[in-house]
């Protein structure tokens, strides 16, 4: 009965290991008749009474693979942190994500350009701004974030893999596209140096090349 209880256990185990290697892998969990659940990488017998499939992907933090819950969570209400310089708020906000566990990434607002790019994501030009999915979150309120997180499906401790890095934080704006200008700088920097040919000495035949 043991063994029976410890399978799923060291299957999963064996999944996440496997999911350090293959980039696009299938993990599936299901239950059968007897409500035991099962993780496999092979789809569930077709008198599975509840299966879902969960699908590996990168989530920029490094090569593990998150928990299949916090996959989910991802997948589904994606977390993004508008912040700026000088902003304790914002300071509290991000540590309370990290301590949680929870993958974000973060917009930085310093120019004219990015305080547009936050009005346009909801915000009030009031930092931090948190959206989680289609939810909007504005100022700092650590009850609050919390509340929506779990609401959502994120789990309440971190489940992080020990390897996992944060994505290093972004201009809220889009960066500029290149001009007709900067296209022909850029060719020209590109371009091969012209030859410059040396004159040929006084008394050098007609035919005399260097």
């Amino acid at each position: 009965m043991k063994a029976r209880q410890l399978l799923p256990a060291l299957l999963l185990l064996a999944l996440g290991t496997a999911g350090a290697q293959v980039a696009d892998a299938h993990v599936y969990k299901w239950k059968d008749e007897k409500g035991v659940t099962h993780f496999s990488d092979t789809p569930p017998p077709a008198s599975a009474a509840k299966a879902v499939e969960l699908k590996t992907y990168d989530t920029g933090g490094g090569t593990q693979e998150l928990p299949y819950e916090l996959q989910l969570a991802v997948r589904d209400h994606p977390v993004t942190l508008y912040t700026t310089a000088a902003c304790a708020a914002c300071d509290q906000g991000r540590a309370q994500l990290r301590k949680r566990g929870i993958p974000y990434n973060e917009k930085t607002v310093l120019t004219a350009a990015d305080m547009e790019a936050l009005k346009r994501a909801g915000g009030n030009g009031r930092l931090p701004l948190l959206t989680i999915g289609r939810m909007r979150l504005v100022g700092y309120d650590s009850a609050a974030w919390d509340d929506a997180l779990t609401t959502v499906g994120y789990p309440a401790q971190s489940m992080l893999p020990p390897n996992y890095a944060y994505r290093a934080p972004a201009s809220a704006a889009p960066p500029p596209l290149p001009t007709d200008a900067d296209r022909a700088t850029s060719a020209q920097a590109k371009a091969p140096p012209a030859e410059v040919r040396r004159p040929a000495p006084v008394n050098a035949p007609p035919d005399f090349q260097f």
